[in-house]
């Protein structure tokens, strides 16, 4: 009896260890519940199939699993508390790789690496406003300021050699004979040549012979520092760079990681529900800065058509996109051995390019 007391009970371990096959089958042919994060260029609806970046990997990974699913959309937020929750098996779309959010729940590998971009008007309104106020910046001034001693000195050097053999056009008094050197200077230097005051002695000509050439040098130098400025200012827009946007208009999707990001940073920012709408106030000029991840705003900018706004060329802080899974999901090693075959190919590539461009 307690032989077959015995048998039975291991006879029943290996059981519960390793259940029948059909059960096993039964528990991979389950259907998937899938959360979905609409947000193009990762998941688009159009005429009642969903595309987009991340919704072809998805495809992609279940057809290598065999897998059935069925798709849930919901907003970000929702997304991630149901999956946490485990009321969902996998959330896919836009969905940025945190720190508070890997502290919840599991990531995938990444499958895209961008970052927050920012987008400003590619030409700016106020561009001669911009002009005017270089003419009255101390850098300007202090340009004025050493061109003037630069007039004085050469005007003085005339003045000391003609004070005495050309009193009559440059005085032997100090005051009006300094003034009539600055003149002359002036005079040279624009080759305007007015004629009403001309060296005579050999020091005052050898003078004047070496303030021409000098002149040269000087106005080619100044004229090339005013086209650049002119030039610069054509396409500077009020935001160059993170530094500027504290007194910037700028906007951003509300409720996502970057309002969050730039309420850390003490940036104001206006928040819109449809990165479109604040896309065409920016490009209509009523808003700065437009800031969020740079692979859907350069998306939304060929799609829409946007010319007159542009992407700065600097990621202001880097990011990656993978999909998310309940925190100890079994599911996450299946989903992250087909996810790494999958973007090492050239069709993902080629997809990139055709969303994202070059």
């Amino acid at each position: 009896m307690l032989y077959r007391l015995v048998l039975w009970l291991s006879l029943t371990l290996i059981m519960l260890s390793h259940p029948p096959a059909h059960a096993q089958d039964e528990a991979q042919a389950q259907t998937l519940k899938v959360a979905v994060r609409m947000n193009a260029p990762f998941v688009m609806q159009r005429e009642g199939e969903y595309q987009g970046l991340a919704m072809q990997l998805w495809e992609d990974i279940a057809r290598q699993l065999d897998r059935p699913y069925e798709l849930h959309p919901m907003p970000l937020e929702q997304l991630l508390s149901e999956v946490e929750q485990g009321h969902y098996d996998i959330g896919i779309g836009a969905l940025t790789i945190t720190a508070a959010r890997e502290s919840r729940l599991d990531f995938s590998q990444p499958f895209h690496n961008g970052g927050l971009a920012i987008a400003v008007p590619a030409n700016n309104t106020a561009t001669w406003w911009a002009v005017t106020k270089r003419f009255v910046s101390f850098e300007f001034l202090k340009v004025v300021l050493i061109l003037g001693a630069v007039l004085f000195i050469a005007g003085a050097l005339v003045w000391l050699f003609e004070r005495r053999e050309n009193r009559d056009e440059f005085s032997d008094k100090p005051l009006a004979g300094l003034g009539a050197g600055f003149w002359w200077a002036a005079v040279t230097m624009t080759t305007v040549g007015y004629g009403d005051k001309s060296p005579r002695s050999l020091g005052g000509r050898i003078i004047s012979l070496i303030w021409m050439f000098t002149c040269v040098i000087i106005i080619s130098s100044f004229t090339a520092s005013i086209a650049s400025s002119l030039t610069v200012s054509q396409f500077q827009s009020k935001v160059s760079g993170l530094g500027d946007l504290p007194s910037a208009r700028v906007a951003t999707l509300s409720n996502s990681a970057t309002a969050q990001w730039l309420s850390q940073k003490n940036i104001g920012f206006q928040g819109f529900d449809d990165l479109t709408k604040a896309l065409e106030k920016l490009n209509a000029g009523e808003l700065d800065a437009v800031i969020y991840d740079e692979p859907i705003l350069r998306y939304s900018m060929r799609s829409q058509a946007l010319n007159n706004i542009r992407l700065l060329p600097d990621r202001v802080l880097p990011q990656d996109y993978g999909f998310v899974l309940p925190q100890g999901s079994h599911f996450r090693e299946p989903v992250n051995r087909e996810l790494l075959r999958v973007v090492q190919t050239e069709a993902w590539r080629d997809s990139l390019d055709q969303y994202l461009g070059n």
